[in-house]
Order: structure tokens, then sequence, then C-alpha cells
């Protein structure tokens, strides 16, 4: 199989573009760059790696597993059996979790009257014994909101202190500083620069509301 392109994989594979950047960002493929134009070269290796994630994703495998099976740290025998713990483990979870849902279709009276407090409690001794509730799809979402918003402080503490600092020369040799709509330009300049980056920090953050990084999970 020659070069193809991106849009042609998404057709082979059925994965999206979205996720197949997600992946190559995750280490779990490595595509060929194009030395004349920098564009990634996908071919016969690249589409039968991705059918072998989106195979493993189907089956719930963690991406940490797979990268360990692509290492060769473990056999796709040694990553089943220890898929299958983390499957016994969940089915139990959701045995209790059924449980507790069927107990509660006797419940006839509305929401605005159920003892939520008492029921919590009862989920709360049932997770001191081991059971999961939590989702932990969203609590790996959740772990992607913290760089953009990490470099989007550092960044508008960087412009900050430039403007700071840019106001303090002026007040040092005020009678030597340009003239007022110039200095105005000058602090513009950073002031423009954070406001972009605090854009670009909510439209991610919103890219990752929309499920981004839950899509790619469901492969």
């Amino acid at each position: 199989m020659s070069d193809i392109k991106i849009n042609e994989v998404e057709a082979l594979v059925g994965i999206t573009r979205k996720n197949i950047r997600f992946y190559e960002a995750e280490g779990l493929l490595a595509p060929r760059r194009n030395s004349e134009n920098g564009y990634r070269d996908y071919g016969e290796a690249e589409v039968r790696t991705l059918l072998q994630i989106k195979l493993l994703r189907k089956l719930g495998v963690s991406l940490e597993e797979i990268r360990k099976m692509q290492g060769g740290v473990h056999t796709v025998g040694d990553g089943m059996r220890r898929h299958l713990v983390t499957l016994e483990r969940d089915r139990e979870n959701l045995e209790q979790a059924i449980r507790l849902c069927a107990g509660l279709t006797d419940r006839q009276e509305r929401l605005g009257d159920l003892d939520a407090g008492s029921i919590l409690k009862e989920m709360e001794a049932m997770e001191q014994s081991g059971a999961t509730f939590q989702d932990k799809q969203r609590r790996d979402v959740r772990i992607r909101y913290v760089a953009p918003v990490v470099i989007t402080v550092v960044m508008v503490l960087l412009m900050g202190g430039m403007v700071g600092l840019l106001l303090w020369l002026v007040a040092l040799s005020a009678s030597d500083a340009p003239p007022a709509f110039m200095l105005a330009a000058m602090a513009l300049v950073p002031l423009v620069i954070s406001g972009g980056v605090v854009l670009a920090m909510v439209q991610r953050i919103r890219e990752i509301g929309r499920g981004e990084i839950d899509d790619a999970k469901n492969y």
C-alpha cells in the first residue's frame, strides 16, 4: 500500500482525523514526515496499527496497556490477562450498581422527596468495600484541562510583567519618555497577546468539553 492521505485513512479504518491525531499525541502512532512538504505519510503499517488500536479500545483496553503491548513489554496475552482483571472488577462494580438501581425502582416518591443522603451513605459503604461509581473517563478528561490553564496563567503573568517593566522604566526617566500614544501602543501589544492566549484557552476547554478525548476513548 503506497502512501495515503489522512482522509483515506479515516475511510479505511473508521477512525476520525481528530482521534488519529489524539493517538499520535499519545505516542501510539508515529507516521513518517514527508521531507519535501512536512506532511505526515501514512501507509500499510499505520493502517494496521490503527486497526489494532481500534480493536483494543473497543474491548476497553487502556491506552497505557496498549502502549506496553506496542513496546513489547507485554504480549497480547499478558495485556488481555491484565485487562480481564479490570473487567472483572468493573463487572462487580456494575452488578452492585445494578442492585442499587433495582432497589430504587420500587421508590414511588418524586425526586424532590427522595432521601438522597441515606442512599449516598449506602454507596459510600459500598465504595469502602471496593466498589467504584465514578466515571473514570470524565476524570481523564479533567486532567486535560490543566495544561491550557497553566499555560494561560504563565503567559498572562509574563505579559503583565512586561507591561509593569515598561511602566517602571518610563517612571525612572519620565523626561525622556516617548509620547503617550507610543506608550499606549507598546503596552497594548502584550495585552493583546494575553487576550489571544485567554481566548485560545477558552476555545481549547470548549473543544475538550465537546468530547474530543471521550470520542477517542470510544475506540
